[in-house]
C-alpha cells in the first residue's frame, strides 16, 4: 500500500501554495503584465520541490551540490519568483517589483541577477536541454545532485525538446527529473487548436523514459510520484502533470485570456480575496 502525505504536511503545503499564488498574483498585477495562468498551474508542484524534497540553502544560494531547478517554461517565472521569495531567497515585498527597471526579478528567469534561479530561461526548449546539460555534469563528476525541470505542454511543440529527451534517454541520465506542465492552453488556444502534442506520454515512452502521470494538484500524488522517480534507474523521469491553468482564481480558471495578461485592479482584489478565503478555510 502506497503511504499517503501526513495530513500535518499536506496542510502546510497547501498553505504555502495558496501564499505563493497570492504572491504570484501580486507580482502580475504591480508589473501590469506578465503571465498569471500558467504560473498558477505549476504552484503546487513547485511549492513542494521548495518545500518539502530539494536539497538548497536559501543563505547559500550557490552551494555546489545542492540539487538544480530549471523553468525551462520561462514565462511562468512569477511561479518561481513567489516560491523563491517565500523560502526565505529574498523578501516577499521583492516581488512588487516584479518587471520593474532594476528590479532583480526579470520576465523571464534571469540567474546573473535573482538568488535561487539555476538557469536563465524564456526561449522555449532552451531550459531542457540545460537542465540535460547539467544532469549529464552531475553523472560526470560524480556530483551527486539531481536535476528537477518544469516544462509547458505547448512548449512541446519545440524540436528542441525532443532532442533533449531523446540525449536525455541516451546518457541513462536517472538523477533528471522532468515534468510536463499539463494544462491544455497555451497563448494562441488549446492544443488541439494549436498543434496538440498528444499523447504525450505514449511518445516519452518511445523515447526510452520511465513515465509517470498524476494529478498536478494533488500533494500526495506528486510526491508518490517523485519517489518513484528517484528510485528509477539507467532512464530518466518524466512526470506528466494534469493540470488547471489559472488554478486557485476562479474566473481565471481554464481560460487561455489569463495566459500572458495581468489582473487589473478589480480583478487583482477579488483574485486576492478569493486566495485569503481559502487560506483562511486552511488555518480553521
Amino acid at each position: 500500500m502506497v503511504k499517503l502525505m501526513d495530513i500535518k504536511t499536506k496542510k502546510r503545503l497547501m498553505q504555502t501554495a495558496c501564499k505563493v499564488r497570492m504572491g504570484i498574483i501580486e507580482g502580475t498585477y504591480n508589473a501590469k503584465s506578465g503571465h498569471p495562468g500558467g504560473s498558477l498551474s505549476i504552484a503546487d508542484i513547485l511549492t513542494y520541490l521548495y518545500f518539502e524534497k530539494i536539497n538548497i540553502d536559501p543563505n547559500n544560494p550557490q552551494m555546489p551540490n545542492r540539487d538544480r531547478f530549471v523553468l525551462s517554461k520561462g514565462h511562468a517565472a512569477p511561479a518561481l519568483y513567489s516560491v523563491l521569495a517565500h523560502r526565505g531567497f529574498f523578501s516577499v515585498e521583492e516581488l512588487k517589483r516584479l518587471r520593474h527597471i532594476g528590479s532583480m526579478l526579470q520576465g523571464h528567469p534571469d540567474m546573473k541577477n535573482t538568488p535561487g534561479v539555476d538557469m536563465s530561461t524564456g526561449s522555449l526548449g532552451q531550459g531542457i536541454s540545460a537542465a540535460v546539460g547539467m544532469a549529464l555534469a552531475s553523472k560526470h563528476f560524480k556530483s551527486g545532485f539531481k536535476v528537477y525541470c518544469a516544462v509547458g505542454d505547448g512548449e512541446l511543440e519545440e524540436g528542441q525538446v525532443w532532442e533533449a529527451f531523446m540525449f536525455a534517454a541516451h546518457k541513462k541520465l536517472d538523477n533528471l527529473i522532468v515534468f510536463v506542465d499539463l494544462n491544455n492552453l497555451q497563448i494562441d488556444g488549446t492544443l488541439d487548436d494549436v498543434n496538440s502534442p498528444l499523447p504525450v506520454d505514449k511518445k516519452l515512452e518511445a523515447f526510452n523514459w520511465h513515465v509517470i502521470t498524476i494529478d498536478g494538484h494533488d500533494f500526495d500524488q506528486i510526491e508518490q510520484a517523485v519517489e518513484e522517480a528517484l528510485a528509477v534507474t539507467g532512464k530518466p523521469t518524466a512526470i506528466i502533470a494534469n493540470t488547471i491553468k489559472g488554478k486557485g482564481v476562479s474566473f481565471m480558471e481554464n481560460a487561455v485570456d489569463w495566459h500572458g495578461v495581468a489582473p487589473n485592479y478589480d480583478q487583482y482584489k477579488a483574485a486576492m480575496a478569493e486566495l485569503e478565503e481559502y487560506l483562511k478555510s486552511l488555518e480553521d
